[in-house]
Protein backbone atom coordinates (compact mmCIF):
# COMPACT_ATOMS: atom_id res chain seq x y z
CA UNK A 1 0.00 0.00 0.00
CA UNK A 2 1.41 3.54 -0.77
CA UNK A 3 1.89 5.14 2.88
CA UNK A 4 -0.62 7.75 4.53
CA UNK A 5 2.18 9.79 6.25
CA UNK A 6 -0.10 11.66 8.66
CA UNK A 7 -2.36 8.59 9.70
CA UNK A 8 0.44 5.65 10.16
CA UNK A 9 2.52 7.97 12.32
CA UNK A 10 -0.35 10.31 14.31
CA UNK A 11 0.82 8.13 17.84
CA UNK A 12 5.00 8.86 17.15
CA UNK A 13 4.81 12.33 17.40
CA UNK A 14 1.57 13.73 18.94
CA UNK A 15 2.24 12.32 22.46
CA UNK A 16 -1.13 10.54 22.46
CA UNK A 17 -1.30 7.49 23.89
CA UNK A 18 -3.06 4.16 23.22
CA UNK A 19 -5.70 3.48 25.78
CA UNK A 20 -5.67 -0.62 24.82
CA UNK A 21 -3.18 -1.37 27.24
CA UNK A 22 -2.83 -5.37 25.82
CA UNK A 23 -1.27 -3.58 23.09
CA UNK A 24 2.50 -4.03 22.85
CA UNK A 25 4.14 -0.23 23.28
CA UNK A 26 3.75 3.01 21.85
CA UNK A 27 6.98 3.00 19.84
CA UNK A 28 7.59 -0.71 19.37
CA UNK A 29 9.02 -1.71 16.39
CA UNK A 30 6.43 -1.75 14.01
CA UNK A 31 5.21 -5.10 11.75
CA UNK A 32 5.66 -6.06 7.98
CA UNK A 33 7.88 -4.97 5.40
CA UNK A 34 8.44 -0.51 4.73
CA UNK A 35 10.22 0.27 1.28
CA UNK A 36 11.91 3.48 1.65
CA UNK A 37 11.78 5.23 -1.53
CA UNK A 38 15.01 7.54 -1.70
CA UNK A 39 15.32 10.41 -4.56
CA UNK A 40 19.47 10.28 -3.14
CA UNK A 41 20.17 7.78 -1.09
CA UNK A 42 23.82 8.35 1.05
CA UNK A 43 24.15 4.92 2.78
CA UNK A 44 27.71 5.07 3.88
CA UNK A 45 28.96 9.03 4.50
CA UNK A 46 32.40 8.88 2.88
CA UNK A 47 31.36 6.90 -0.07
CA UNK A 48 29.36 8.52 -3.09
CA UNK A 49 25.64 9.15 -2.93
CA UNK A 50 23.28 7.54 -5.41
CA UNK A 51 20.11 8.20 -7.20
CA UNK A 52 16.85 6.39 -6.87
CA UNK A 53 17.00 3.59 -4.06
CA UNK A 54 14.73 1.75 -2.26
CA UNK A 55 16.04 0.45 1.47
CA UNK A 56 13.64 -2.53 2.07
CA UNK A 57 13.19 -2.36 5.92
CA UNK A 58 12.00 -5.71 8.34
CA UNK A 59 12.21 -6.46 11.93
CA UNK A 60 13.60 -3.15 13.15
CA UNK A 61 16.53 -3.67 10.75
CA UNK A 62 17.87 -3.02 6.77
CA UNK A 63 17.16 -6.52 4.61
CA UNK A 64 18.45 -5.41 1.40
CA UNK A 65 19.63 -1.90 -1.01
CA UNK A 66 18.04 -2.55 -4.15
CA UNK A 67 18.19 -0.02 -7.62
CA UNK A 68 15.29 2.17 -8.44
CA UNK A 69 12.07 2.03 -6.69
CA UNK A 70 10.93 -1.37 -5.98
CA UNK A 71 7.42 -2.31 -5.66
CA UNK A 72 5.48 -4.78 -3.02
CA UNK A 73 5.25 -7.47 -5.15
CA UNK A 74 8.72 -7.33 -5.36
CA UNK A 75 9.54 -8.49 -1.55
CA UNK A 76 8.81 -11.85 0.26
CA UNK A 77 6.23 -10.71 2.57
CA UNK A 78 4.36 -8.15 -0.09
CA UNK A 79 0.68 -8.72 1.74
CA UNK A 80 2.15 -6.76 4.56
CA UNK A 81 4.12 -3.68 2.93
CA UNK A 82 4.11 0.28 3.63
CA UNK A 83 5.92 2.45 0.62
CA UNK A 84 7.48 5.10 2.03
CA UNK A 85 7.56 7.66 -0.85
CA UNK A 86 11.04 9.85 0.01
CA UNK A 87 11.37 9.90 -3.94
CA UNK A 88 12.10 13.86 -3.77
CA UNK A 89 14.10 13.36 -0.77
CA UNK A 90 17.62 12.99 0.31
CA UNK A 91 18.32 10.26 2.72
CA UNK A 92 20.86 9.09 5.25
CA UNK A 93 22.03 7.14 8.34
CA UNK A 94 20.40 9.05 11.26
CA UNK A 95 22.47 11.48 13.34
CA UNK A 96 25.17 10.07 15.63
CA UNK A 97 26.08 12.61 18.84
CA UNK A 98 28.86 11.09 21.06
CA UNK A 99 28.36 13.73 24.03
CA UNK A 100 25.18 15.20 25.53
CA UNK A 101 23.81 16.06 28.80
CA UNK A 102 19.60 15.26 28.55
CA UNK A 103 19.43 15.84 32.12
CA UNK A 104 19.81 19.44 31.98
CA UNK A 105 19.93 22.96 29.65
CA UNK A 106 21.61 25.71 30.31
CA UNK A 107 19.53 28.72 31.46
CA UNK A 108 17.77 26.33 33.80
CA UNK A 109 19.18 26.31 37.71
CA UNK A 110 21.17 23.36 37.65
CA UNK A 111 22.54 24.26 41.07
CA UNK A 112 19.29 23.92 42.72
CA UNK A 113 18.23 20.90 40.96
CA UNK A 114 20.93 19.08 42.56
CA UNK A 115 19.30 19.55 45.92
CA UNK A 116 15.40 19.34 45.01
CA UNK A 117 14.86 17.17 41.68
CA UNK A 118 14.47 13.57 42.40
CA UNK A 119 15.31 10.75 40.10
CA UNK A 120 12.05 11.09 38.35
CA UNK A 121 12.35 14.36 37.81
CA UNK A 122 15.65 13.88 35.64
CA UNK A 123 13.89 11.31 34.28
CA UNK A 124 10.99 13.31 33.08
CA UNK A 125 13.04 16.37 32.33
CA UNK A 126 15.96 14.30 30.10
CA UNK A 127 12.55 12.29 27.95
CA UNK A 128 11.93 16.06 27.00
CA UNK A 129 15.16 16.85 25.72
CA UNK A 130 15.51 13.10 24.36
CA UNK A 131 12.53 14.03 22.06
CA UNK A 132 13.64 16.93 20.99
CA UNK A 133 16.94 15.83 20.34
CA UNK A 134 15.40 12.92 17.77
CA UNK A 135 13.55 15.38 16.22
CA UNK A 136 16.10 16.87 15.36
CA UNK A 137 17.84 13.61 13.59
CA UNK A 138 19.92 12.31 15.58
CA UNK A 139 19.26 9.03 16.37
CA UNK A 140 21.97 7.37 18.94
CA UNK A 141 23.36 10.29 21.38
CA UNK A 142 26.39 9.17 24.09
CA UNK A 143 25.37 11.03 27.73
CA UNK A 144 28.21 11.45 29.34
CA UNK A 145 27.86 11.88 32.75
CA UNK A 146 24.49 12.19 35.22
CA UNK A 147 23.24 11.43 38.65
CA UNK A 148 21.22 8.45 40.00
CA UNK A 149 19.54 6.03 37.64
CA UNK A 150 17.53 8.21 35.46
CA UNK A 151 19.24 8.41 32.26
CA UNK A 152 19.30 4.55 32.40
CA UNK A 153 16.05 4.14 32.99
CA UNK A 154 15.55 6.32 30.34
CA UNK A 155 17.36 4.41 28.27
CA UNK A 156 16.02 1.31 29.03
CA UNK A 157 12.15 2.76 28.36
CA UNK A 158 13.30 3.79 25.01
CA UNK A 159 14.64 0.54 24.27
CA UNK A 160 11.68 -1.19 25.59
CA UNK A 161 9.51 1.55 23.41
CA UNK A 162 7.48 2.61 26.20
CA UNK A 163 8.32 6.70 25.09
CA UNK A 164 10.26 8.68 22.20
CA UNK A 165 14.02 9.67 22.25
CA UNK A 166 17.30 8.43 20.81
CA UNK A 167 19.63 5.55 21.38
CA UNK A 168 21.31 5.89 24.62
CA UNK A 169 24.58 4.74 25.42
CA UNK A 170 24.74 5.90 29.13
CA UNK A 171 28.11 6.74 30.73
CA UNK A 172 26.37 6.85 34.86
CA UNK A 173 28.27 9.17 37.43
CA UNK A 174 31.58 10.90 35.74
CA UNK A 175 34.74 9.41 36.89
CA UNK A 176 36.45 12.07 38.95
CA UNK A 177 38.94 12.52 41.51
CA UNK A 178 37.97 14.68 44.63
CA UNK A 179 37.33 18.17 44.12
CA UNK A 180 37.67 18.01 40.25
CA UNK A 181 35.48 18.87 37.42
CA UNK A 182 32.32 16.41 38.07
CA UNK A 183 32.85 16.38 41.38
CA UNK A 184 30.28 18.55 43.63
CA UNK A 185 30.86 22.07 44.26
CA UNK A 186 29.64 25.40 45.68
CA UNK A 187 27.09 24.00 48.43
CA UNK A 188 27.90 24.10 52.08
CA UNK A 189 30.12 21.19 53.62
CA UNK A 190 26.79 19.41 54.83
CA UNK A 191 25.08 19.20 51.31
CA UNK A 192 28.00 18.06 50.22
CA UNK A 193 28.40 15.14 52.47
CA UNK A 194 24.35 14.46 51.61
CA UNK A 195 25.07 14.41 47.88
CA UNK A 196 27.67 11.45 47.35
CA UNK A 197 28.82 10.50 44.06
CA UNK A 198 30.02 6.70 43.39
CA UNK A 199 32.09 8.02 40.76
CA UNK A 200 34.70 9.76 42.81
CA UNK A 201 38.19 7.87 43.18
CA UNK A 202 41.48 8.75 44.46
CA UNK A 203 44.66 6.75 44.17
CA UNK A 204 44.93 3.80 41.74
CA UNK A 205 42.77 0.79 43.44
CA UNK A 206 39.85 3.33 44.34
CA UNK A 207 39.66 4.39 40.73
CA UNK A 208 39.52 0.84 39.15
CA UNK A 209 36.69 0.00 42.09
CA UNK A 210 34.80 3.03 40.63
CA UNK A 211 34.90 2.22 36.98
CA UNK A 212 33.78 -1.12 38.14
CA UNK A 213 30.87 0.47 39.93
CA UNK A 214 29.42 2.37 36.88
CA UNK A 215 29.34 -1.15 35.03
CA UNK A 216 28.15 -2.34 37.61
CA UNK A 217 25.07 0.05 37.46
CA UNK A 218 24.80 -0.39 34.06
CA UNK A 219 26.85 2.11 32.27
CA UNK A 220 27.82 1.33 28.38
CA UNK A 221 30.69 3.54 28.48
CA UNK A 222 32.96 5.38 30.90
CA UNK A 223 33.63 8.90 31.29
CA UNK A 224 36.47 10.66 32.76
CA UNK A 225 37.22 14.13 34.15
CA UNK A 226 41.08 13.92 32.99
CA UNK A 227 41.37 17.69 33.69
CA UNK A 228 39.59 20.18 35.42
CA UNK A 229 36.24 22.15 33.54
CA UNK A 230 35.16 25.12 32.55
CA UNK A 231 31.36 24.85 34.48
CA UNK A 232 32.29 23.59 37.90
CA UNK A 233 32.44 25.92 40.81
CA UNK A 234 36.26 25.70 41.66
CA UNK A 235 39.19 28.21 40.82
CA UNK A 236 41.09 24.60 39.75
CA UNK A 237 41.91 25.82 36.43
CA UNK A 238 41.56 23.12 33.41
CA UNK A 239 44.65 21.56 33.63
CA UNK A 240 45.49 17.47 34.27
CA UNK A 241 43.66 16.18 38.03
CA UNK A 242 44.18 12.83 37.52
CA UNK A 243 47.99 11.00 37.89
CA UNK A 244 49.46 8.93 34.95
CA UNK A 245 48.87 5.98 37.42
CA UNK A 246 45.37 6.91 38.09
CA UNK A 247 44.57 7.45 34.39
CA UNK A 248 45.79 3.69 33.52
CA UNK A 249 44.21 1.87 36.07
CA UNK A 250 41.13 3.83 34.52
CA UNK A 251 41.52 2.81 31.12
CA UNK A 252 42.66 -0.72 32.02
CA UNK A 253 39.66 -1.57 34.15
CA UNK A 254 36.97 -0.14 31.50
CA UNK A 255 38.68 -2.43 28.98
CA UNK A 256 38.88 -4.99 30.64
CA UNK A 257 35.17 -5.00 31.47
CA UNK A 258 34.25 -4.65 27.38
CA UNK A 259 33.77 -0.77 27.90
CA UNK A 260 35.18 2.27 25.68
CA UNK A 261 36.52 5.32 27.92
CA UNK A 262 36.58 8.97 27.29
CA UNK A 263 38.52 11.46 28.91
CA UNK A 264 36.76 15.12 29.31
CA UNK A 265 40.12 16.92 28.69
CA UNK A 266 41.25 20.72 27.90
CA UNK A 267 44.66 21.54 28.65
CA UNK A 268 47.44 19.83 26.56
CA UNK A 269 48.88 17.88 29.27
CA UNK A 270 45.63 16.73 30.66
CA UNK A 271 45.17 15.45 27.23
CA UNK A 272 48.38 13.87 26.05
CA UNK A 273 48.20 12.22 29.84
CA UNK A 274 44.33 10.67 28.64
CA UNK A 275 46.11 9.59 25.11
CA UNK A 276 49.03 7.66 26.67
CA UNK A 277 47.27 6.05 29.14
CA UNK A 278 45.21 4.31 25.95
CA UNK A 279 41.83 6.00 26.50
CA UNK A 280 39.45 5.76 23.05
CA UNK A 281 38.68 8.81 23.05
CA UNK A 282 38.93 12.74 23.99
CA UNK A 283 36.06 15.18 24.48
CA UNK A 284 36.67 18.58 23.95
CA UNK A 285 40.43 19.05 23.69
CA UNK A 286 40.42 22.80 23.72
CA UNK A 287 43.96 23.63 24.11
CA UNK A 288 45.64 20.37 22.00
CA UNK A 289 48.46 21.86 20.45
CA UNK A 290 50.24 20.78 17.36
CA UNK A 291 52.15 18.22 19.76
CA UNK A 292 49.14 16.89 20.86
CA UNK A 293 47.26 16.15 17.32
CA UNK A 294 50.38 14.14 16.69
CA UNK A 295 49.88 12.01 19.45
CA UNK A 296 46.23 11.86 17.87
CA UNK A 297 47.58 10.36 15.23
CA UNK A 298 49.78 8.06 16.96
CA UNK A 299 47.46 6.06 19.48
CA UNK A 300 44.17 6.42 17.12
CA UNK A 301 42.27 7.92 19.44
CA UNK A 302 38.77 10.04 18.28
CA UNK A 303 38.38 13.21 19.19
CA UNK A 304 35.00 14.89 19.97
CA UNK A 305 35.41 18.34 19.73
CA UNK A 306 32.12 19.79 21.10
CA UNK A 307 32.69 23.05 19.15
CA UNK A 308 28.72 24.44 18.81
CA UNK A 309 28.63 25.64 22.42
CA UNK A 310 30.74 28.52 22.13
CA UNK A 311 28.21 29.65 19.28
CA UNK A 312 25.60 28.77 21.08
CA UNK A 313 26.99 30.67 24.36
CA UNK A 314 28.85 33.52 22.87
CA UNK A 315 33.11 33.55 21.97
CA UNK A 316 32.99 37.00 23.37
CA UNK A 317 32.04 39.08 26.52
CA UNK A 318 29.25 40.62 25.29
CA UNK A 319 27.43 37.74 23.54
CA UNK A 320 28.30 35.44 26.98
CA UNK A 321 26.69 38.75 29.15
CA UNK A 322 23.67 38.51 26.73
CA UNK A 323 23.25 34.13 27.11
CA UNK A 324 22.69 32.06 29.21
CA UNK A 325 25.37 32.00 31.17
CA UNK A 326 25.63 35.75 32.13
CA UNK A 327 25.34 35.56 35.51
CA UNK A 328 27.60 32.75 36.44
CA UNK A 329 29.83 32.55 39.33
CA UNK A 330 33.16 34.15 39.01
CA UNK A 331 35.86 30.67 38.83
CA UNK A 332 33.32 29.86 35.74
CA UNK A 333 33.03 33.09 34.13
CA UNK A 334 37.01 33.32 34.07
CA UNK A 335 37.12 30.17 32.40
CA UNK A 336 34.43 30.68 30.05
CA UNK A 337 36.01 34.05 28.71
CA UNK A 338 39.21 32.50 28.42
CA UNK A 339 37.73 30.12 25.93
CA UNK A 340 37.15 32.91 22.94
CA UNK A 341 37.52 31.11 19.92
CA UNK A 342 39.23 28.44 20.97
CA UNK A 343 36.97 25.40 20.02
CA UNK A 344 36.58 26.09 16.47
CA UNK A 345 40.26 27.03 15.81
CA UNK A 346 41.37 23.97 17.56
CA UNK A 347 39.32 21.84 15.45
CA UNK A 348 40.65 23.44 12.76
CA UNK A 349 43.98 22.75 13.43
CA UNK A 350 42.97 18.81 14.25
CA UNK A 351 41.45 18.19 10.77
CA UNK A 352 44.01 19.85 9.23
CA UNK A 353 46.47 17.64 10.81
CA UNK A 354 44.29 14.33 10.01
CA UNK A 355 43.19 13.94 13.79
CA UNK A 356 40.20 11.64 13.52
CA UNK A 357 36.99 13.66 14.41
CA UNK A 358 33.35 11.68 15.70
CA UNK A 359 30.65 14.52 16.26
CA UNK A 360 30.02 15.09 19.57
CA UNK A 361 27.79 18.71 21.12
CA UNK A 362 28.06 18.83 24.67
CA UNK A 363 23.98 19.65 24.24
CA UNK A 364 22.46 21.39 27.54
CA UNK A 365 25.49 23.77 27.05
CA UNK A 366 24.07 24.43 23.95
CA UNK A 367 20.20 23.77 23.58
CA UNK A 368 18.87 20.35 23.09
CA UNK A 369 17.34 19.50 19.63
CA UNK A 370 20.12 21.93 17.82
CA UNK A 371 22.72 19.52 17.78
CA UNK A 372 22.98 19.34 14.07
CA UNK A 373 24.51 23.00 13.75
CA UNK A 374 27.69 20.57 15.08
CA UNK A 375 28.01 19.50 11.50
CA UNK A 376 27.64 23.34 10.25
CA UNK A 377 30.97 24.02 12.59
CA UNK A 378 32.72 21.41 10.78
CA UNK A 379 32.53 22.61 7.53
CA UNK A 380 33.44 26.24 8.47
CA UNK A 381 36.53 24.43 10.41
CA UNK A 382 37.41 23.73 7.20
CA UNK A 383 35.62 19.91 6.41
CA UNK A 384 34.12 19.19 3.39
CA UNK A 385 30.36 18.27 3.71
CA UNK A 386 31.02 14.74 3.45
CA UNK A 387 33.87 14.73 6.08
CA UNK A 388 31.37 16.30 8.34
CA UNK A 389 28.28 13.98 7.58
CA UNK A 390 31.07 10.98 8.40
CA UNK A 391 31.85 12.55 11.33
CA UNK A 392 28.43 12.55 12.55
CA UNK A 393 27.29 9.31 11.51
CA UNK A 394 29.96 6.53 10.71
CA UNK A 395 32.98 7.71 12.44
CA UNK A 396 30.66 8.58 15.40
CA UNK A 397 29.92 5.29 15.75
CA UNK A 398 33.01 3.77 14.97
CA UNK A 399 34.20 5.80 17.64
CA UNK A 400 31.39 4.55 19.78
CA UNK A 401 31.99 0.75 19.04
CA UNK A 402 28.59 0.55 17.35
CA UNK A 403 29.74 0.83 13.79
CA UNK A 404 28.52 -3.27 13.38
CA UNK A 405 24.89 -2.17 13.77
CA UNK A 406 24.07 1.77 13.09
CA UNK A 407 26.32 4.78 11.28
CA UNK A 408 25.57 3.37 8.10
CA UNK A 409 22.84 1.91 6.20
CA UNK A 410 23.65 -1.88 4.87
CA UNK A 411 22.12 -5.15 5.37
CA UNK A 412 21.34 -6.42 8.72
CA UNK A 413 21.99 -2.32 10.03
CA UNK A 414 20.09 -0.62 12.43
CA UNK A 415 17.25 0.70 9.98
CA UNK A 416 18.37 4.57 11.82
CA UNK A 417 17.20 6.94 8.89
CA UNK A 418 17.00 11.07 8.15
CA UNK A 419 15.76 12.64 5.10
CA UNK A 420 15.94 16.01 4.07
CA UNK A 421 14.28 17.85 0.90
CA UNK A 422 17.60 19.28 0.38
CA UNK A 423 21.52 17.27 -0.34
CA UNK A 424 23.77 18.48 3.05
CA UNK A 425 26.34 17.63 0.15
CA UNK A 426 25.37 20.79 -1.53
CA UNK A 427 24.81 22.75 1.55
CA UNK A 428 25.51 21.37 4.58
CA UNK A 429 22.76 23.95 6.31
CA UNK A 430 20.44 21.09 5.28
CA UNK A 431 20.66 19.11 8.23
CA UNK A 432 18.97 21.53 10.05
CA UNK A 433 15.92 20.64 8.15
CA UNK A 434 15.16 17.01 8.57
CA UNK A 435 11.56 15.91 7.79
CA UNK A 436 11.44 12.26 8.39
CA UNK A 437 12.93 10.18 10.89
CA UNK A 438 13.29 6.54 11.57
CA UNK A 439 14.64 4.39 14.65
CA UNK A 440 15.19 0.96 14.70
CA UNK A 441 12.60 0.65 12.02
CA UNK A 442 9.91 3.10 13.95
CA UNK A 443 8.64 5.89 11.66
CA UNK A 444 8.70 9.20 14.55
CA UNK A 445 8.38 11.81 11.82
CA UNK A 446 7.49 12.19 8.19
CA UNK A 447 7.32 15.18 5.83
CA UNK A 448 3.37 15.81 6.39
CA UNK A 449 3.98 15.84 9.99
CA UNK A 450 6.88 18.29 9.54
CA UNK A 451 4.62 20.62 7.66
CA UNK A 452 5.62 19.70 4.19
Amino acid sequence: MRFAAAAITLTFTSGLFAQDYNKPPEYAIAPGVFIIHAGELLAVAGQESVKNKSVVISGGVVTAIRDGFVSASDVDDHDNVTIVDLSNYFVMPGFIDLHVHLTGQAGSSRKISFVEDSDADSALTAQMYARRTLLGGFTTVRNLGSRGNAMFALRDAIKAGKVMGPRILVAGYSITPTGGHADIHGYREEILDALPSSGVCDGVDSCRAAVRRQVKRGADVIKVTATGGVLSETATGTGQQFTDEELRAIAETAHSLGRKVTAHAHEAAGIEAALNAGFDSIEHAMWADEDTMRLFRKTGAWMVPTVYPITAVGDTPEKMARGPFGNMPPPIMEKLLRLGRQPKEMTRLAHSMGVRIALGTDSGVSPHGENANEFIEYVNAGMTEMEALAAGTIHAATAAGIDHFTGSLADGKAADLVAMPMSPLDDISAVLDVRFIMRDGVIFLTPELAGN
